[in-house]
């Protein structure tokens, strides 16, 4: 009996760059694509694929149990919170991930989020653009703040491949550089500060971990009152990280001086959802989750996603955040 092809369904390329290629699987295979598919298309789509490839869209228990091929999940992302983790376990579903290709994008997007703040070019762009610069009737006007980074502090939290990367850059330009303890941690390992002195000595605080129980609302009504040097916030990890109504109202208050995101919950956001209700303010920038887009990561994470299900096929699997199916 000749053994069909390995079926393998894409259920949301259209979160790849189109100028991004997809090399070929080198094995046997029948490879079907989808731009975009629903929560409800999710179980149908899948229900004979061998091996699913998923970027975002959510693979819950009942499609997953429903999916009796079903033998890897390939996940083009570092997060797996799309993946019910537990109800592959259960069936030897491998789970794959994508690790350590946005090691250049995402430190670079948050400097270009913190020097666009810290300098207020946003501002002072718009207000060139509104005929300020001509009203001012001199070469330059002091409308917005501008400070340097030199000297300054940057708190990180998260102390993994892409903030040991921020902490690099921060250092070459000369800010003193803390990692936070875990919250509640009042006796934290040497070269971690405590959760809220962290908060209150930091210039700028960019996030840069997993969102789960225990980082959901890291960042609330509470921390944004510890927060006495008024800093930056960056976050291009996860939007549940940071309460979005917590920050609306640290924003209108002067709590912190700006905030920069890549990120919402949910996403993408509605006209309604805090954060796009903020963007009338000139110290607040909103990108499109793009800080790990850079041409040259997307393409990084296609050849490794790419490897990664080769490697399963293989028997080798990597990067597997379950076990495999032979354990």
């Amino acid at each position: 009996m000749t053994q069909r092809p390995v079926q393998i369904v894409f259920l949301d390329r259209e979160t790849i760059s189109p100028r991004t290629v997809l090399r070929p699987i080198a094995f046997d295979h029948q490879l079907t694509i989808y731009g975009r598919t629903s929560r409800d298309q999710v179980a149908e789509r899948i229900a004979n694929a061998d091996i699913v490839i998923t970027n975002k869209v959510p693979l819950r228990q009942e499609a997953i149990e429903q999916a009796s091929n079903l033998r890897m999940v390939a996940v083009a992302a570092t997060g797996t919170d799309n993946v019910d983790l537990a109800a592959c376990a259960l069936k030897g579903i491998v789970v794959s991930n994508i690790r350590g290709y946005a090691i250049n994008t995402v430190p670079e997007h948050v400097f270009a989020l913190i020097f666009a703040l810290r300098r207020s070019i946003v501002a002072y762009r718009e207000s060139v653009k509104a005929g300020r610069w001509y009203d001012a009737q001199q070469f330059c006007y002091f409308d917005y703040p501008i400070k340097d980074l030199a000297g300054s502090t940057l708190g990180i939290v998260g102390n993994g491949t892409l903030g040991k990367a921020v902490a690099r850059i921060a250092q070459a330009l000369g800010m003193r550089v803390l990692f936070a303890a875990r919250k509640g941690d009042v006796h934290p390992p040497g070269g971690y500060t405590p959760f809220d002195q962290f908060l209150a000595d930091s210039d700028v605080i960019t996030l840069h971990c997993p969102l789960n129980e225990q980082t959901r609302d890291l960042i609330s009504t509470r921390e944004f009152a510890l927060m006495h040097r008024k800093p930056i916030l960056i976050n291009t990890a996860r939007g549940g990280l940071v309460n979005e109504q917590a920050l609306t109202n640290a924003m209108r208050q002067g709590q912190i001086s700006a905030a920069g995101f890549d990120v919402t919950a949910p996403e993408p956001p509605d006209n309604q959802n805090a954060l796009i209700q903020l963007l009338d303010l000139p110290n607040f920038i909103l990108t499109p989750h793009v800080a790990w887009a850079s041409e040259q990561a997307i393409q990084a994470l296609a050849d490794q996603l790419i490897d990664n299900i080769e490697a399963y096929q293989q028997g080798s699997p990597r990067n597997a955040v379950t076990a495999p199916a032979s354990a």
